[in-house]
C-alpha cells in the first residue's frame, strides 16, 4: 500500500484486484507504525514475509465464546478498578497533540519494559481520513496474527469498564468496593504529600516515608503469602471466590507480616 497523497482529481489509477493486506511478523513487536504498517520510529525497516488480510472473515456468533477469562496484569489498582476480559478492546482518541502524547506513552512503555510485547499504530489528527479508517484494521490484523499463533493479545481501542466486569472473577468483585475507596484515599494522600508546599519538611518526609512503607509492606506480604500460605492462592485460583477460609488465611498473614514489619523497623 502507498500513501496516495499524490493522487488528485483526474489522476489515472488502476486496481490490482487484490484484497488489501499487510505484512505481519514477530519483528513488529516493540515498534511504532502508521496505518500503512510502515515504521515511523526511526529504527529501520521491519522484516516480515507473511501477510494477513486487514479485513479477515470473523468467526460466527455460534462459534464465539462469551467474555469469561480476565486479563490480570498484576497491578492491583488496575486489576480491581479496570476489569479487562479477553476478547475486548479499547480506543485512545487523540487530538492534534497526539504525536507528543504517543511519544510519552511509548517512552513510558520502554521504561517499564512493556514495548517488548507492544505494537503502537498511530495516525495524527491531520492525517487523511482513509488512514484513520485503516488504523484500527491494521492493529486488528497484527493482533490476529499473534492470536492465531496461540498467543494472548490485547487490542486497545474502545472502552473497557463494561464487558470486562463480566470476566472479573468473583473474588475481585467481593473486595473491589472497599479497595476502590482505600486506593482513592491513598491517591489523595500522595497528591497531598507531593503538592502541599505549606507542610514543613519533616511532615513531608514523614508522609513520603509512610507511603513508601505501605508499598514495601504490600510487596513483602505477597511474598509471605506465596511462601507461607500457598493454600490462599490455591483457593482463589480454583474457586475464584474470596471464601471464609481465604479471608482467615489473609488476615493471619497480614497479622504475621505486620509483626515482622514492626521488628524490621525497630532494628
Amino acid at each position: 500500500m502507498g500513501d496516495g497523497l499524490m493522487i488528485q482529481e483526474g489522476s489515472f489509477v488502476k486496481t490490482i484486484r487484490n484484497i488489501t493486506q499487510i505484512l505481519v511478523s514477530e519483528a513488529y513487536l516493540g515498534r511504532v507504525i502508521n496505518a500503512l504498517a510502515k515504521p515511523i520510529d526511526s529504527r529501520g525497516e521491519i522484516s516480515a514475509f507473511e501477510s494477513r488480510l486487514i479485513e479477515s472473515p470473523t468467526p460466527g456468533i455460534i462459534s464465539r465464546c462469551f467474555v469469561y477469562e480476565p486479563i490480570q496484569i498484576g497491578l492491583i489498582a488496575i486489576d480491581l478498578m479496570i476489569p479487562i476480559g479477553r476478547s475486548q478492546r479499547e480506543l485512545i482518541i487523540g487530538d492534534r497533540k497526539i504525536a507528543s502524547f504517543v511519544a510519552q506513552v511509548v517512552t513510558t512503555f520502554q521504561e517499564r519494559g512493556a514495548m517488548e510485547y507492544t505494537i503502537v499504530v498511530v495516525e495524527t489528527a491531520d492525517s487523511p481520513a482513509t488512514l484513520h479508517y485503516l488504523a484500527p484494521y491494521i492493529g486488528a490484523a497484527l493482533a490476529e496474527y499473534f492470536m492465531y499463533c496461540e498467543r494472548h493479545t490485547l487490542i486497545i481501542y474502545d472502552d473497557l469498564s463494561k464487558v470486562g466486569s463480566a470476566a472479573q472473577i468473583k473474588a475481585m468483585k467481593q473486595v473491589v468496593g472497599k479497595s476502590k475507596l482505600e486506593l482513592a484515599q491513598l491517591a489523595e494522600l500522595e497528591a497531598f504529600a507531593q503538592f502541599s508546599s505549606d507542610l514543613d519538611k519533616a511532615t513531608q518526609n514523614q508522609l513520603a516515608r509512610e507511603i513508601g512503607q505501605a508499598r514495601k509492606f504490600l510487596v513483602e506480604l505477597r511474598t509471605y503469602l506465596k511462601m507461607n500460605k500457598p493454600q490462599f492462592q490455591e483457593i482463589i485460583s480454583f474457586t475464584k471466590t474470596f471464601t471464609e477460609e481465604a479471608d482467615t488465611l489473609l488476615k493471619d498473614a497480614i497479622q504475621d507480616q505486620m509483626e515482622r514489619f514492626r521488628l524490621q523497623e525497630q532494628l
